[in-house]
């Protein structure tokens, strides 16, 4: 069996090739390298350079390396650079899901796992969310990874495909040995953003909207560790080569943070203190959101080791120690060559 995997130089994707390497399998990468490096790749693994929306070059890769299963994690992932560049989103998230599901289709491929996200929830109804609460995308974003999911479903409807989408809720942190992590520049991970100012990085972190009807009126998300996160796949592989039926399964702990709760954290196990500012809200963003995960728990035995804001704060910051010391060795080689 080889897994492709879509977008595996990039935050998520590097994690899961990663693991897919040390337990074995093998494992071929399509990214364009637009938010990935090629660097977090493991040596032996190949990568092809492209789009997974050029049905040729992913036709190819799937051919020359007997792929019989894809976890599809390239697209765009920014709520609000989505409501700037709606078309954008449709493209890098819709369309090109439409073709690599094209080029699925004429290989045979009979597994699929999609990489959605609760965003395609908007503002629940209920909380915790279950899979089967209405979809109701507050972005482009959002309703981008709705259009994929459907078209997902109707595909392996028509062509007896299997999948399994997996809708994350925050991801964060990084491996916990430091060898991947989140590097794009201008990231707007809240985790990221909060390390950064921990490491003198940014003056402040903004944070946008204190007049929320939560606890202390910001946002309230339910983190999950990226690693923990990988395993979800690897789990999900598991589950559709053993057979198992389409679904879909939230990704999360089923526990929420607020906005101030994060960064109280990172304060915590950085020791620092950084500045905070207020800002107003941001269209687009969802008040609170927390995983039911029951329906993934009754299906695998997917044990989640990283449950602890805390742990995933100190890979974060452990991760973006390493980056700023790379930086600042390589600087020191420029102005001294």
């Amino acid at each position: 069996m080889t897994v492709l995997v879509t977008g595996g130089a990039g935050y998520i994707g590097s994690h899961m090739v990663l693991a897919l390497a040390e337990a074995g399998e093998n494992v071929v990468v399509i990214d364009n390298l637009s938010t990935g490096f090629s660097n977090f790749i493991p040596d032996g693994v190949p990568l092809f350079i492209g789009d997974v929306s050029d049905e040729n070059l992913v036709e190819g890769v799937i051919a020359a390396h007997h792929v019989d299963s894809i976890i599809h994690f390239a697209g765009s992932v920014v709520v609000p650079e989505s409501m700037r560049d709606p078309l954008g989103y449709y493209r890098n998230n819709a369309m090109a899901t439409r073709n690599l599901l094209n080029v699925a289709v004429r290989c045979n491929i009979p597994r699929f796992i999609f990489s959605s996200t609760a965003a395609v929830y908007g503002n629940p109804d209920h909380m915790p969310v279950v899979e089967e609460a209405p979809t109701r995308p507050l972005s482009p974003y959002g309703m981008s990874k709705l259009m994929a999911e459907i078209m997902l479903h109707d595909v392996a409807t028509a062509h007896g495909m299997s999948y399994v989408v997996l809708r994350y809720f925050n991801v964060a942190g990084a491996d916990p040995l430091a060898r991947v992590g989140l590097a794009t520049a201008g990231a707007t991970h809240l985790l990221k953003i909060a390390v950064e100012a921990a490491t003198g990085q940014r003056a402040k972190i903004d944070v946008f909207g204190t007049d929320y009807p939560t606890p202390d009126g910001t946002c309230v998300r339910d983190f999950v560790h990226v690693s923990d996160l990988v395993q979800a796949h690897r789990a999900a592989l598991g589950y559709l080569s053993n057979g198992g039926p389409s679904t879909t399964w939230n990704c999360g702990y089923g526990r929420g943070y607020s906005v101030f709760e994060v960064i109280e954290a990172v304060r915590r196990v950085s020791g620092r203190n950084f500045a905070v500012q207020q800002a107003d809200r941001r269209p687009g963003d969802i008040m609170t959101m927390i995983a039911d995960t029951r329906r993934i728990h009754s299906a695998v035995a997917w044990a989640p080791q990283y449950d602890n804001l805390e742990t995933i704060a100190a890979h974060a910051l452990a991760w973006e120690e390493k980056l700023l010391q790379e930086r600042r060795q390589g600087e020191g080689r420029v102005a001294t060559g």
